[in-house]
């Protein structure tokens, strides 16, 4: 048997549609392709971080805070950067720079930009606002107890009754049931 050749039509119709799968992986929509990966670069510091710095505290103390810098320069010894650079595979980048420096190993001064309140982790996920709501309604939970222990304190320093001093005399017997 001869083998059929396919026609010119078929032929062409299957290039059409090959070029068009290789064009769709071209196209800069978040779905399509090529892949875009995120670039993450540098130390993410949060404010809570930043509220443990302290002047007087040592380089060990710093590192503990903040985590190990990002840059060290050995022209500027007594100065650690922590720059912080982020590039969605689709977006605008996000940079931050935030900077300590030391006189004789003692941290003196410290600046930069705004930083984020969540760690990375905690950003839009659905469950940031449910995480919020706990910890608020567990410190008023903590607060209450609190309050709770200093009533219960006060009724203990509280001075005794005499009918209730002693529970086994005469007269304080409680009442049958009717």
């Amino acid at each position: 048997m001869i083998a059929r050749i396919p026609s010119r039509s078929l032929k062409t119709g299957l290039a059409v549609a090959a070029l068009a799968v290789a064009l769709a992986g071209c196209s800069g929509d978040k779905w399509g392709f090529p892949y875009k990966a995120p670039v993450q670069q540098g130390n993410w510091i949060t404010q809570e971080q930043v509220a443990l710095l302290q002047p007087g505290m040592t380089r060990e103390q710093v590192r503990f805070a903040l985590g190990s810098p990002t840059l060290t320069s050995v022209l500027h010894a007594n100065r650690w950067d922590y720059p912080y650079y982020f590039k969605p595979g689709y977006g605008d980048a996000q940079e931050r720079k935030f900077t300590v420096w030391f006189e004789n190993d003692r941290l003196v001064r410290w600046e930069g930009d705004k930083q984020p309140d969540l760690q990375p982790y905690q950003i839009n996920t659905p469950d940031a606002a449910a995480d919020e709501k706990a910890e608020k309604r567990l410190s008023e939970d903590e607060a209450r107890q609190k309050q709770d222990e200093a009533e219960s304190r006060r009724e203990a320093d509280a001075p005794v009754s005499p009918l209730n001093q002693y529970p086994g005399q005469p007269g304080n017997a409680p009442q049958p049931l009717n």
